[in-house]
């Protein structure tokens, strides 16, 4: 039994509709993917510290881990700013869990993360802000930045945070096991 000529016209139109709809569907997704900056985009995208301490502009550094909640909440809010401002501020991202950068985890003392550095263009640092902040305040602070100006919301906020605590523990009890007499099987000894 053959099909009807006109049926047959009406469901290849249909077909070609909904794979049409569905191609467009696909692009926009995956469009809509790409369009969100994760931490990962931002790291890889960011200033190196070294080049942002040398090259006249002002710098906003953020501490942040892969792991941490309040910095992956925090990076299309951030994605957003570095393309309003990338051209005039330095824009370095350093992971807490590289161990390249312990120097500034000490000399800025970032004990919870995300945890935010203002740095003027020479380099020194003018102010910190630590866990999750609104865009509205970082905005705000950029701008004095820029116009070499007190930041209005310098060291006055804190959002929420990812501790690293936890880490430092793990750390220092792997210290202790490393030094502890090799006959005592990892214990302490006494």
């Amino acid at each position: 039994m053959s099909e009807n000529p006109l049926g047959q016209k009406l469901r290849n139109s249909l077909i070609a509709i909904v794979a049409i709809i569905l191609t467009v569907a696909l692009v926009f997704g995956s469009r809509l993917q790409t369009e969100i900056p994760s931490l990962a985009n931002l790291a890889e995208s960011s200033v190196p510290l070294e080049t942002a301490l040398v090259n006249g502009k002002p710098t906003f550094i953020e501490f942040y881990a892969d792991w941490c909640v309040s910095c992956q909440t925090m990076a299309p809010a951030l994605g957003k700013l570095k393309s309003t401002y990338s051209d005039r501020v330095n824009f370095v991202m350093l992971n807490v869990d590289n161990d390249k950068w312990l120097p500034e985890l000490l000399t800025y003392r970032v004990d919870g993360i995300p945890h935010f550095v203002y740095l003027s263009p020479d380099g020194t640092a003018i102010a910190q802000a630590i866990g999750e902040q609104p865009p509205e305040m970082i905005t705000a602070n950029l701008d004095a930045l820029l116009q070499n100006s007190p930041l209005p919301y310098a060291q006055g906020f804190v959002g929420n945070v990812s501790s690293l605590e936890p880490r430092l523990k793990l750390e220092t009890q792997n210290l202790e096991t490393r030094n502890a007499d090799p006959r005592s099987h990892g214990g302490s000894g006494a």
